[in-house]
């Protein structure tokens, strides 16, 4: 056991060696003449400059010149790897595969084309694990921020499978409308965030720089003010003394919440439910936690993962505490043997039409095509929605700042009418 033991942790420290040289290569750009005397040029990860020129001589090139790339000016170029990432690369391995390029010939020709260094060394690092023998649902394991367990688990069962390409193809459409209804979630949100956000500056600007200059002439001239003039000018003074308490309560109100649902299961869940009883967002919200819920399970179910782990990996993709909850609710009722429409009807959270759905697909055995099809509709509706919301907002954007912005003018112009009416 000592022997298993010391040889998992030397393998470990191997790994993780292997790792760290791999993520502290230098991209160096070369100029290289091949063998007819033509000028190539290119650029090639390595760890120093002298095993870049190797590698050209080792191809039968002389090089010219071998220097490390320049660092953009602002921070570093690809620094992050979005989801968008992500699915081009699953899009692109499956194409390659269906056309008979093996894995590790893939990975070098995906990576080479990167221009995203981050991504770039990662697919290098997951070519080397899979060179050593690895599965590559093993080898995406060193990545679980990008490779998600849902992400593995799906490439798992399609290695299982045989069927790896076709999974992979489907990852992809996965992931591309699963950020396409996320863009949508963002664009309904954006609207309300922004009226709020306008309206707000443009009532600190009244208050802080135009209402002084007229409370001052009012003073001067020595007239009683109108209600609506006086609770102006004392707004205006109350911000001009306390405007750092009122931007130091907004700043801390947004930090408390976002901070009380990451650490607070019970807050993260009111705060839920709330959002799913709101009219109009609400609606949006619920369609596109079912539509996450019924896309990411037909994807699993349809890879081959059984469906008790599929909804295990489900419950964190719905986008909502209240859904992942319910989901979780569910895995545990199929999990002893009920059906899973019975399960979903049990939670009182999914509508008639997506019950009867599911329990059409179980008893026909096409529980994956169902899913896709009810995933297809709520996607549709959230865009509809979405769409329907937009054209709303625009004109209710203008009468909210015609109202907060025409309210402060005619309050102070109100004295000047009244003084004027007196002559």
């Amino acid at each position: 056991m000592a022997t298993v033991s010391a040889t998992a942790k030397k393998d470990a420290r191997a790994l993780g060696a292997e790792r760290a040289a791999v993520s502290k290569l230098t991209v160096y750009e070369w100029v290289a003449l091949d063998k007819r005397g033509k000028r190539m040029k290119g650029d090639m990860p390595a760890k120093n400059a002298s095993l870049v020129k190797a590698e050209l001589r080792r191809q039968g090139m002389n090089p010219q010149t071998v220097r490390e790339r320049a660092k953009p000016l602002f921070g570093s170029a690809g620094s992050t790897v979005k989801p968008r990432d992500v699915a081009v690369f699953s899009r692109q391995i499956a194409t390659m595969m269906t056309s008979g390029v093996p894995m590790v010939q893939s990975f070098d020709i995906i990576a080479d084309g990167q221009k995203n260094v981050r991504f770039k060394n990662m697919l290098l690092d997951v070519k080397q694990g899979l060179e050593g023998g690895q599965a590559l649902h093993e080898a995406l394991g060193r990545y679980p921020v990008q490779f998600d367990e849902l992400y593995r688990n799906l490439v798992r069962a399609g290695e299982a499978s045989g069927v790896l390409d076709t999974v992979l193809d489907t990852v992809a459409t996965y992931k591309e409308r699963t950020e396409a209804l996320k863009k949508k979630i963002k664009k309904a949100l954006f609207y309300p965030i922004m009226v709020v956000a306008v309206a707000f500056l443009v009532s600190m600007i009244m208050l802080l720089f135009v209402v002084p200059v007229f409370a001052q002439t009012f003073q001067n001239a020595g007239a009683a003010l109108p209600a609506p003039t006086q609770f102006v000018v004392s707004a205006s003074e109350f911000m001009k003394s306390w405007w750092w308490l009122v931007l130091l309560i907004i700043i801390g109100s947004v930090v408390g919440l976002v901070a009380g649902k990451r650490r607070s299961v019970k807050f993260a869940h009111f705060l839920d439910r709330v959002t799913l009883k709101l009219p109009v967002f609400g609606k949006i919200m619920r369609e596109s936690a079912i539509a996450r819920f019924a896309r990411t399970l037909g994807v699993t179910f349809h890879a081959g993962v059984p469906l008790v782990d599929a909804l295990d990996s489900v419950s964190g993709a719905t986008g909502s505490v209240v859904y992942g909850d319910a989901v979780k609710q569910i895995r545990d009722d199929v999990s002893v043997g009920h059906q899973l429409q019975l399960a979903m009807r049990q939670t009182a959270l999914f509508p008639n039409m997506v019950v009867q759905m599911t329990a059409i697909g179980e008893e026909s055995g096409a529980l994956d095509s169902m899913l896709f099809k009810v995933a297809e509709f709520y996607e549709e509706e959230v865009e509809n929605a979405v769409d329907t919301l937009s054209t709303l907002l625009e004109p209710l954007i203008m009468v909210i700042l015609g109202v907060v912005v025409g309210g402060m003018v005619i309050s102070l112009y109100l004295p000047i009418f009244k003084l004027a009416g007196t002559f």
